[in-house]
């Protein structure tokens, strides 16, 4: 199975079983909107709050905001958003389908990737155990010169981005021979700026309305609230403010299902600190996020740093923490040290002082930050794609299996009477309200178990607890593990206990 078809098969499980469907299903849906199902909705809620008490709950000096989407336009005058925040723009004369130029560029870039790796994998078949990963790359010639053309490649790509040369991308484009995935063909249009502002009228006349925009990022939320919860929570420099929220974005491409989308919501912090300080609380940060999310159980191969080249107006540092999706490695999270650009400007723009007095170094300065930020629909599509598994089991036959981690899964535990009678039935809603309160649990009694098991499986669910007759005598029950099928019996006064230690998150 290749990875087109593997991605299909996780959108359209997707849609099966209630994680994600598109908006407006009934009326053909709406391009590149999304709305999370049954299931969508609680895996999306656990990621959130699993983030929220890493970043909050476990840190003294961060504490929380939930700024409005609404803001004043000057804002967005202030940070750069309302003359700048634009993509380049590509359209193919032949399909009449539109691209991010840089994009076509960074996807030839990541075949010129793909060949490095099968060399890889090639002299991994041939050298065995022997095989030293590092030393093939940096004295292979082959490899060595795959790696200069991507060198080359993206220096000439990120200074024609910088100098905003619009005909210099397209003529990149026509030089590396890109061809529309759709058409195959080189028939290009020019290369033309696109705003990705989604503006909007405030008012109760048309006429007397005023523009304002539904806001491209959570971060500018955080920074015109940094005074106020600097002096209220009396914080001292450094500390972090968090967010979670929505964000929009008229996007030129939104494809890959919830991977790129134009209503969107993200997960950010802002890290306040010392000038000077901000390249060593850069890498701190940088690491932590690694270990966040590796702390999830899911292999370190699948994730990697890519360090920009190319770096915003506001940043001095900035990286990305990629992972693999089906459709190859893409940005997940980034970290991005943002100097004193946003306070500054917007202590400009607004005549207000936002400077802060730090009592250990007696002198007043606006504080540098250090931003990380993870888009949860991307986090969850991760989540997803990764969980999903198609297994053989040893009588022939087939299940698809969600391996969520289980403290992400929608639900902790299914409650299962193995029949609708002899008082089985209430015997399990007895344990199961026992449960409720500290879990997310389902009920299900239609079905033979064997089948109620597979649709647990295709949810997540880490543990099926099975009521039946030997309940009713001795109190206790079967529990059936997702990942290994393994069955146990236990009193089901343990149960609390054993669904707790199973969706404990890791210590990070």
């Amino acid at each position: 199975m290749n990875q087109e078809e593997f991605f299909k098969k996780i959108t359209s499980h997707a849609k099966e079983y209630g994680f994600v469907f598109p908006s407006s299903d009934i009326y053909d849906g709406l391009s590149a909107v999304y709305d999370y199902g049954q299931n969508g909705v609680e895996l999306k809620n656990n990621i959130r709050q699993y983030w929220w008490k890493a970043m909050v709950q476990m840190h003294e000096n961060i504490v929380g905001v939930d700024a409005a989407i609404f803001m004043h336009p000057t804002v967005w005058k202030a940070s750069g958003h309302v003359d700048a925040f634009n993509d380049p723009m590509i359209d193919n004369k032949d399909s009449k389908k539109r691209y991010r130029a840089d994009v076509l560029v960074e996807d030839y870039i990541a075949k010129i990737e793909d060949k490095i790796n099968k060399e890889v994998e090639k002299a991994k078949k041939r050298f065995g155990d022997a095989f030293d990963k590092e030393q093939f790359v940096s004295t292979n010639a082959r490899v060595l010169g795959y790696k200069q053309e991507i060198e080359d490649i993206s220096h000439r790509l990120y200074s024609l981005m910088e100098a905003n040369d619009l005909a210099g991308i397209k003529q990149l484009i026509e030089d590396l021979g890109i061809v529309c995935p759709i058409s195959g063909s080189r028939n290009w249009t020019d290369v033309r700026q696109f705003n990705l502002m989604f503006a909007t009228q405030m008012g109760s006349l048309a006429e007397g309305a005023n523009e304002i925009y539904l806001r491209p990022e959570t971060a500018q939320g955080i920074f015109v609230n940094y005074l106020n919860i600097q002096k209220t929570g009396r914080m001292k420099v450094p500390f972090g403010i968090a967010q979670t929220g929505k964000a929009f974005r008229n996007e030129i491409v939104a494809r890959q299902f919830i991977f790129r989308m134009r209503e969107f919501e993200q997960m950010e912090m802002q890290f306040f600190v010392r000038p000077g300080t901000e390249l060593e609380w850069f890498k701190h940060w940088k690491e932590e996020r690694l270990k966040w999310h590796l702390s999830l159980g899911i292999p370190a191969e699948k994730y990697r740093y890519h360090d920009h080249e190319k770096l915003a107006h506001y940043a001095n540092a900035a990286t990305d923490i990629e992972f693999e999706f089906p459709f190859g490695f893409k940005e997940l999270e980034g970290i991005h040290s943002r100097t004193d650009f946003d306070l500054s400007s917007h202590s400009k723009f607004s005549g207000k002082k936002l400077q802060y007095f730090d009592p250990e170094t007696n002198e007043s300065y606006i504080p540098y930050v250090i931003e990380t930020s993870i888009g949860l629909d991307r986090m969850f599509l991760a989540m997803l794609s990764h969980a999903y598994t198609e297994e053989k089991l040893e009588d022939g036959s087939e299940r698809v299996v969600m391996k969520f981690p289980a403290a992400l899964a929608p639900y902790k535990v299914a409650i299962l009477p193995l029949v609708k009678k002899d008082g089985l039935p209430e015997k399990a809603r007895e344990i199961m309200d026992q449960l409720t309160p500290d879990f997310m649990c389902q009920y299900e009694e239609k079905d033979s178990i064997g089948k109620r098991y597979r649709r647990q499986d295709a949810i997540g669910t880490p543990l099926c607890v099975t009521i039946d007759n030997q309940t009713l005598e001795d109190n206790t029950v079967t529990v059936r593990d997702r990942d290994t099928m393994e069955q146990i019996r236990v009193n089901a006064d343990e149960l609390f206990n054993i669904i707790r230690n199973k969706i404990a998150p890791k210590r990070i």
